[in-house]
């Protein structure tokens, strides 16, 4: 069964399990782009690699996926494969992964892409979607763009789903739900789990400003 979230009447999505909202008040691309992306050096960072491989702590709506593979999309100097790995203990319906990337959204390019990306992330959800169904516990393999893309969806908590998985990441995405609604994906057993993913030059982005996380991250 997919996970309810609730639309307020200014069309932001929330979730009644941790009694938070799904994206920045910016907005969901504007917070991919401008947090993640820039934050994890992108697309700069995959520019001439082979593979380039993303592992991120909260899948939500899918925003930070479809944001990267847009990035990726509209870059000449894309690297040849993009791996994103994402966990997600209780994945939404089909339905709103469409309604997400509906959203108004004020955000027009990466840094260094002058391409747009929110009319790309409307186009790219509607092939997620078509891929999505209602996934089952465990990993789930999605392949987009004839096989260069490929989504790795772990369904499950956190840390059990960190234990499974073997990727090694270029770059970390830590966007789960505020510590405070969802203290288990910033705790300190939590980032030293996603740590043993890390290798050198790996770099990680979170929105969070909470001083327990950075305490642990640094």
């Amino acid at each position: 069964m997919s996970e309810p979230v609730v639309w307020a009447g200014d069309g932001s999505p929330h979730s009644p399990r941790f009694n938070d909202r799904y994206r920045s008040r910016s907005g969901a691309v504007a917070q991919a782009t401008t947090v993640f992306l820039a934050g994890c050096g992108l697309p700069g960072r995959w520019r001439g690699a082979a593979e380039f491989t993303v592992l991120e702590a909260g899948f939500g709506l899918g925003i930070n996926f479809l944001t990267t593979w847009a990035a990726w999309e509209v870059d000449e100097q894309r690297c040849e494969r993009l791996h994103f790995v994402s966990i997600e203990a209780y994945p939404v319906a089909t339905a709103d992964i469409v309604r997400g990337a509906l959203a108004p959204d004020e955000a027009a390019a990466t840094p260094d892409s002058p391409a747009p990306l929110p009319g790309r992330v409307k186009v790219l959800a509607q092939q997620l979607a078509g891929a999505w169904g209602v996934p089952s516990p465990g990993l789930h393999h999605l392949h987009f763009a004839d096989g260069a893309v490929q989504l790795t969806l772990a369904v499950g908590e956190v840390q059990p789903m960190l234990e499974r998985l073997a990727c090694v990441a270029d770059a970390v995405y830590l966007d789960g739900f505020s510590p405070a609604r969802n203290p288990d994906m910033w705790s300190p057993a939590t980032l030293q789990a996603l740590a043993r993913h890390c290798g050198p030059g790996t770099t990680l982005a979170t929105y969070t400003v909470a001083h327990s996380v950075r305490e642990v991250l640094q």
